[in-house]
């Protein structure tokens, strides 16, 4: 049997691979990918050998720094960034989660001055292990109503 590939390498660019499958629009959206003016390819429910399914993202033209992908890791934990120079993998980065997030998602609470301000949203980020049930548990606190919202509220708002 032989190997396919089911989505077209690139020769320069990002790949941000094992996405978790239906994530993939929700992340090209949130970060505006879609707006660079870059050649962008989106795989949906393709197999994968470790997670069932998967969402892939190909962006031509545009290399991700670390910070960038760090960004993802709200949406895709487990995702790789590949980096792409003369289709060869130049740079890989996992997925951490960054400390702190600015631009990228709007303040969930109604009353907060990022909402009709000139201001981007700023959140610092945590992640403790919950006592009760020993889940990762990930908190984003708002740097100007400094309200905390878990990291569902946030990504959902």
């Amino acid at each position: 049997m032989s190997e396919k590939l089911q989505v077209e390498a690139i020769q320069q660019g990002t790949v941000i691979d094992h996405i978790p499958a239906g994530q993939g629009i929700r992340i090209l959206k949130r970060l505006h990918l879609e707006s660079a003016g870059k050649r962008i390819t989106v795989g949906m429910n393709l197999p994968s050998k470790n997670h069932g399914l998967k969402d892939i993202i190909k962006v031509e033209g545009r290399m991700f720094t670390e910070d960038e992908a760090h960004q993802l890791a709200l949406f895709a934990p487990s995702a790789t960034i590949n980096v792409i120079d003369d289709y060869e993998v130049v740079n890989k980065f996992t997925m951490q989660l960054p400390d702190t997030l600015e631009g990228v998602f709007s303040c969930p609470n109604t009353n907060c001055i990022s909402l009709n301000e000139p201001v981007k949203s700023f959140f610092y980020i945590s992640n403790k292990t919950s006592a009760e049930s020993g889940d990762s548990v990930v908190k984003m606190r708002c740097k100007y109503c400094e309200k905390s919202f878990s990291k569902e509220v946030v990504v959902a708002s």
